[in-house]
């Protein structure tokens, strides 16, 4: 297929979220610093005086823009400071404007309008100059004056206590400003002492039963970690049921699983089953800019859960806090996440028998956390959590579907077939997609062909209808679709083809769809053969029909060189080489694969092998398009007539029989006959209500 085709597989590994992830469920408080169990009342609640906190957060900002404008106000009108000198100068010239003002430190005085050759230039607006002096020789200061016949008056109200206030009390304002809205608020927060306040309280979300809208039974497709969390639930319900016996509280269970499974929202159901406080935080919510804040987070929230014993502590994505230790990219021995993985170990061993507190965790990277923390003692269960099968994905299907109006004649097994390696999250989505495409068309209820849409909209993107491709890259694109079906058609053992389509779809030109009959957890070399011989069906198409070869098949390139060499270096499948991994352990870290794998002896014969096995299986394939040389030009020609093509009409072709739907043409002029009728308007017929004139006759300009 050109441009990004993948004709071996119509699911993957989708990297989604949970159907219910990261919603955040509002009916929990927060109980750090917000409104919770802590007893503080939460933002905007008024206090006892009956302002609110935004009130008084208003009045404080104005207050110091007060202050900020008295500060300036009062450095433009402080006077500029002079030489004993200088101000005699003035004085003998005359400059002065009024009396001198004598103060306890300094003479003050205002000058003439135009007075050049003075500092005050330098502050327009401000002609007052001073002199300082010393109490002690004041005395001397004022004989001087007098002998000047300089006019003064001594100011007795101005003192060192005032000029003080002036000069210094907007800035105590506003250091009362920054102590009242940082450090009070975080002092006053819940945090208790220190400098971090609130930053060391827990940001979890406490949830009961009554606010939690999940339950098991909006669970789905994963009935084994459903019943394994049941007995979770149960023993929090009666735990003497288990301790009859002697049984010990499990300390912890970790939910494995790949993104979209629905680890989140077993977790959200487990709150909504038990009877007991449900306290839940991401663990990248642990982290912060401060060192050692995560720690004190994680202390606080397991004295929190302590207080509130039975009940259950949810810890999504440990991975963000819990990666192993040791391995060479931390940053020392102080790094914060090794901080807050080392109080969350000694939080879970520190648990005694009677604390009833369940640690549930749930990450997608299993790989990479630190043995301490899934030791048993810690998280006592591991429950994977994996991809739904068919059996699943039509129970997800109906849960799903449930709220959405739904056609009688809807087929949900049959798009649960069609949805292989699909998570709950992508079957999720597809019912929403599905509800809205038949909305925006005006349906009254959804119908299979919403479904099916939906479904190659998750999986390829939206399709572009309106897309110029021009004829010869058409012509093709419709060869290469059609070799790709005429293999997976005629093939025993490849899958079952279930469309065809050249409508360009996300980065794809062409698409050929098929429909696996039952959900596949091993493959065997005939059917990784097969895949491969429909990967080549798109290149032989457009070399044997159109003369030339394309870039369209860099997909199908890429795609059957990875089957190939997995199928020698990985799966054992090559005579020569035998039953021995020559690839990457994946179950080893990169650090501990060893520099060199295999001889270069060895590494020739690999090439040979996979070289070997794609030459062999490519000159198959051309043989089998040959031998249905027909076929495949009847199926490119329908193709290029009528753009998509499902199973039964592509039977119709193989059998030689023509197909009498619309074709593109047909259903494009329909369009625009539909919309011209829509925009004529029926002309206004003249009314005269003298009756009728005679021929030649003018109107009247009345």
């Amino acid at each position: 297929m050109p441009d990004q085709h993948d004709s071996k597989n119509d699911g993957s590994n989708r990297n989604a979220r949970d159907a219910g992830d990261k919603s955040g469920d509002k009916s929990g408080g927060n109980s750090g610093g917000g409104g919770g169990g802590d007893g503080k009342p939460p933002l905007g609640q008024r206090n006892p005086n009956g302002m609110s906190r935004s009130m008084v957060s208003w009045l404080l900002m104005g207050g110091l823009v007060v202050a900020l404008f008295l500060m300036f106000a009062t450095q433009k009108q402080q006077p500029t400071e002079l030489t004993w000198t200088e101000f005699k100068n003035h004085i003998e010239q005359g400059d002065f404007k009024d009396d001198l003002v004598i103060e306890s430190t300094q003479i003050v005085g205002e000058l003439k309008e135009g007075v050049a050759g003075s500092k005050a230039e330098a502050t327009p607006g401000n002609n007052r100059v001073s002199v300082a002096i010393d109490g002690d020789l004041k005395s001397v200061f004022v004989a001087e004056l007098i002998d000047m016949g300089q006019g003064f008056k001594v100011n007795t109200s101005s003192g060192v206590m005032f000029h003080l206030l002036i000069s210094w009390g907007p800035l105590f304002i506003i250091a009362f400003l920054i102590y009242f809205f940082f450090i009070r608020s975080l002092r006053n927060a819940g945090g208790g002492p220190g400098m971090l306040g609130s930053f060391g309280r827990s940001r979890h979300k406490v949830v009961n039963k009554e606010h939690s809208t999940v339950t098991l039974q909006d669970v789905a497709g994963i009935e084994e970690a459903k019943d394994e969390i049941g007995e979770i639930i149960e023993f929090l319900k009666n735990p003497k049921k288990f301790q009859r016996l002697g049984g010990r509280v499990p300390r912890g269970v970790l939910l494995i699983g790949s993104p979209g499974c629905g680890k989140t929202l077993l977790a959200k159901a487990v709150a909504g089953e038990a009877d007991v406080p449900f306290f839940s935080i991401s663990g990248s919510d642990f982290v912060e800019m401060f060192v050692g804040v995560g720690a004190s987070r994680v202390r606080d929230l397991f004295k929190q859960a302590k207080d509130s014993s039975p009940c259950i502590i949810f810890l999504d994505e440990i991975d963000a806090v819990g990666r192993r230790r040791g391995n060479g990219y931390s940053s020392g021995g102080h790094d914060e996440r090794e901080q807050t993985l080392n109080a969350i170990l000694v939080e879970m061993d520190g648990f005694e028998s009677n604390d009833q507190v369940i640690v549930i965790a749930a990450t997608n990277r299993s790989d990479v956390l630190d043995p301490a923390l899934t030791r048993p003692g810690r998280f006592d269960r591991q429950i994977h959590v994996s991809l739904p099968d068919i059996k699943g994905r039509a129970e997800i299907l109906k849960v799903h579907s449930r709220k959405i109006k739904m056609s009688p004649e809807i087929d949900l097994e049959k798009l649960a077939r069609g949805t292989p390696m699909f998570s709950g999250a992508d079957l999720a989505a597809i019912i929403n997609e599905a509800a809205i495409g038949a909305t925006l068309q005006g349906k009254d209820f959804v119908e299979q062909d919403d479904l099916e849409e939906a479904r190659d909209k998750v999986k390829w993107g939206r399709s572009r209808k309106s897309h110029k491709i021009e004829e010869d890259e058409r012509k093709v694109i419709a060869y290469h679709e059609a070799g790709h079906a005429i293999v997976m058609y005629y093939d025993e053992h490849a899958e079952p083809l279930h469309k065809v389509t050249i409508i360009p779809r996300g980065q794809a030109l062409g698409v050929t769809f098929m429909l696996p009959e039952k959900d596949r957890h091993i493959h065997t070399k005939k059917q990784l053969l097969a895949q491969l011989r429909v990967t080549y069906g798109g290149r032989i198409a457009e070399d044997m029909f159109c003369g030339d070869i394309s870039s369209g098949a860099s997909q199908d390139i890429r795609q059957a060189s990875s089957i190939a060499r997995a199928m020698i270096t990985e799966l054992g499948m090559s005579d020569k080489l035998g039953f021995q991994l020559y690839g990457i352990d994946e179950s080893r870290q990169p650090w501990e694969q060893p520099d060199k794998l295999f001889s270069d002896d060895t590494a020739r014969l690999i090439d040979q092998e996979v070289k070997g096995l794609i030459d062999r299986t490519y000159n198959e394939t051309k043989d089998l398009i040959e031998k249905h040389r027909d076929q495949l030009e009847a199926l490119a020609q329908a193709l290029l007539k009528y753009e998509t093509l499902n199973r039964d009409e592509v039977d119709r072709i193989m059998r030689g029989e023509q197909l009498t739907k619309a074709t593109v043409s047909d259903l494009l002029q329909a369009e625009k006959e539909k919309a011209a009728a829509a925009e004529k308007k029926p002309e206004p017929t003249p009314s005269n209500d003298l009756g009728d004139e005679p021929p030649g006759v003018m109107p009247s300009p009345a």
